[in-house]
């Protein structure tokens, strides 16, 4: 995390911590000011506990209207950084409007914008698009002019796994987790990859430091299936049995990957994708058979 970064957020911590104790000193010196005066003519002058109060309260109000600055501050800033069309590219690439989304960002990558979130999504979006060649050499770029950042390393998996080059994938992600070995969602990309590869044994020890971590439901769901098979296999039912559990409570997260099946039909990585998601989907559906019957 970078210096900058840490300040905004021990500056958003601060503000909403003031804005709650200003708040709890308005509420409490309300309630003792009535406790107070509630058998009593109201008074011509205010008191001290009110003026507490009234000072809790514009305490409380200064802090949300700095919090509100602060978000508009870092969201103007985080578009000066990724370029003004890089919102704009995310939302088309959601619909599935690639083509546009690569005209966009190709227009922010010739204002100077470049960053590593721009590259990846360019990378993505020239890949869903059939264009491989262009998303190799986008993945390439990041990596050369961000040879330091994990982000770039991953847009370079990305891109190797649109051409189902799996272990050349699954080389660049551990190169990824070396600069950044607490990511969960790269540990679960890299499991993803070795299974694809036949690397099982490998993919296995990546989603148990996968799990080690909290991740979205799109990530859970998969990494849990594949440990509550790994675990049921060698015998070790209370694992299998806590894994399957989180599978079962993430399995929302499979639209995401349902979804990306979209764009990935025809490829050998949408193929391969697509085969998991129904054995994953199986599996739940056994998993609530069994459920029922045994109620």
């Amino acid at each position: 995390m970078t210096s900058s970064r840490l300040i905004a957020w021990i500056a958003v911590f601060v503000s909403v911590g003031l804005a709650i104790l200003g708040m709890i000193v308005f509420v409490l010196g309300v309630i003792i000011e009535f406790a107070n005066t509630r058998s009593m003519p109201i008074p011509d002058t205010i008191s001290p506990v009110a003026q507490l109060s009234l000072a809790g309260l514009c305490l409380s109000t200064m802090m949300i209207i700095f919090g509100f600055v602060l978000v508009g501050i870092l969201l103007a800033r985080q578009s000066m950084l990724r370029g003004a069309g890089y919102g704009e590219a995310y939302r088309m690439i959601e619909n599935f409007q690639f083509p546009q989304a690569i005209h966009v960002l190709e227009r922010v990558l010739e204002t100077g914008k470049i960053t590593p979130d721009t590259l990846m999504l360019l990378t993505s979006a020239y890949a869903h698009n059939g264009q491989l060649a262009k998303a190799q050499s986008t993945a390439d770029r990041a990596v050369r002019m961000f040879p330091e950042n994990a982000g770039a390393y991953v847009t370079l998996a990305n891109g190797y796994r649109m051409q189902a080059s799996y272990g050349e994938a699954a080389i660049a992600l551990q190169t990824a987790l070396q600069l950044s070995p607490d990511q969960p969602m790269i540990w679960a990309e890299l499991g993803f990859v070795q299974q694809l590869a036949g690397e099982h044994d490998s993919a296995i020890e990546s989603f148990k430091q996968a799990a080690l971590f909290s991740m979205p439901s799109m990530y859970s769901v998969r990494v849990n299936y594949h440990l509550s098979r790994y675990y049921r296999k060698i015998g070790e039912a209370d694992n299998a049995d806590n894994a399957t559990q989180r599978m079962i409570a993430t399995q929302h997260g499979l639209q995401a990957w349902l979804s990306a099946l979209k764009v990935l039909e025809g490829t050998a990585y949408g193929t391969a994708l697509h085969y998991e998601i129904e054995k994953i989907q199986n599996a739940i559906a056994t998993t609530d058979m069994v459920k029922d019957v045994s109620q």
